[in-house]
């Protein structure tokens, strides 16, 4: 995977190339920027969970153009945050040079860890930048912030706008993510066939494999919520697509594996009474959307990046070295089977709960 090569590349050639450069010198706090440029490589979840702090950036600056600086992979994650003015992505060498040939008030690096895309910042021509100060990539930043591995991560995207005198709320608003009328429409659609019947979403899948539940376990856990009478409504990519199809062929479930966008796919989230998928993208965008959630935790820490609140249930692994994933990595593992060892009946108990507290009628 590209990802993991550029983890690689990082490990080996970003230390040095940090230190070729000039350390940054601090800026002018008090000019409000007219431009800013926000850094968000990586997955679908993370870009989703910066959007509170896109959306303060925007309240606070509302004549500020703010342009995104994404991957392939994420970009288009930020079609839930409306008013961005350009969404440019890295991994195209044209638009990562158009990019550079440009000037900003203002840059802000967003990845939590990695060296790469602080030289990227480095290089933007920018009055101001501002990034994690977790390794020797903060000697490239104006203004460096401190970074915590337990806070919840939309906190910690936040204290990116403390040096601009933005505070984070005592609370995320929810919902916080904004849905195209199309999606909706095009969601409504493919859920006809249900003729108006409550479902419960699932999404099997995962950005590593060390984060799936395994097919058999949905399987399990799809019949289960079949016979407590609640339709079932499998989501997914092209890779998910058999994995789905045996799901809904056991329970007569609606697959909508690789056939919906990611915009269609949060649509149909924001429908259901809850979503029940691991540590993923969509778990990320149903807390965004405030839909209830069931999730799955293995390797990541449910601290870090369990939805919050009364809607979400979360089960995370008891095996004593998990959580084990620190910076986007993930150890060596010797458990067979995964380190996701909650079994289906739990994970159905607990939904069925859940739905009862939120839906009882």
């Amino acid at each position: 995977m590209q990802a993991n090569r550029l983890k690689r590349i990082d490990a080996l050639t970003g230390p040095l190339l940090v230190r070729l450069f000039p350390r940054r010198k601090k800026a002018d706090n008090n000019v409000a920027p007219g431009s800013a440029l926000i850094i968000r490589p990586g997955g679908i979840g993370d870009a989703v969970l910066l959007i509170p702090t896109l959306r303060a950036l925007q309240a606070a600056y509302p004549a500020c153009r703010i342009e995104i600086l994404a991957e392939n992979r994420n970009a288009a994650a930020f079609e839930f945050c409306p008013g961005l003015h350009a969404v440019h992505r890295y991994d195209e060498p044209a638009e990562l040079r158009a990019v550079l040939k440009r000037r900003y008030d203002l840059v802000i690096d967003t990845e939590q860890w990695y060296r790469l895309s602080a030289l990227v910042s480095r290089l933007v021509r920018a009055r101001r930048s501002i990034g994690f100060a977790t390794n020797e990539r903060r000697r490239l930043f104006s203004d460096a912030v401190p970074y915590d591995l337990k806070e919840y991560e939309p906190f910690s995207f936040f204290r990116l706008l403390a040096p601009l005198g933005i505070q984070a709320p005592a609370d995320l608003a929810v919902p916080f993510l904004e849905l195209p009328a199309a999606a909706r429409e095009r969601a409504a659609q493919l859920l006809a066939r249900l003729g108006g019947r409550p479902f419960v979403a699932i999404f099997p899948g995962a950005s590593v494999p060390r984060k799936e539940w395994g097919g058999v376990k949905y399987r399990q856990l799809a019949a289960s919520l079949v016979l407590a009478g609640c339709a079932v409504v499998v989501l997914g990519g092209k890779e998910d697509e058999d994995v789905a199809d045996a799901i809904c062929r056991a329970t007569g479930g609606v697959n909508l594996a690789g056939v919906t966008t990611l915009t269609e796919s949060a649509a149909v989230i924001e429908a259901t009474m809850a979503l029940v998928t691991g540590d993923s993208g969509l778990l990320h965008i149903a807390a965004g959307l405030g839909t209830a959630t069931v999730s799955l935790f293995g390797p990541s820490d449910p601290a870090k990046w369990a939805p919050k609140g009364e809607r979400h249930r979360v089960l995370a692994s008891t095996f004593p070295c998990a959580p084990c994933a620190k910076w986007g990595t993930i150890p060596a593992c010797t458990h067979e089977g995964g380190c996701i060892d909650a079994d289906p009946a739990q994970v159905s108990r607990t939904l069925l709960q859940l739905l009862t507290e939120l839906f009882p009628g």
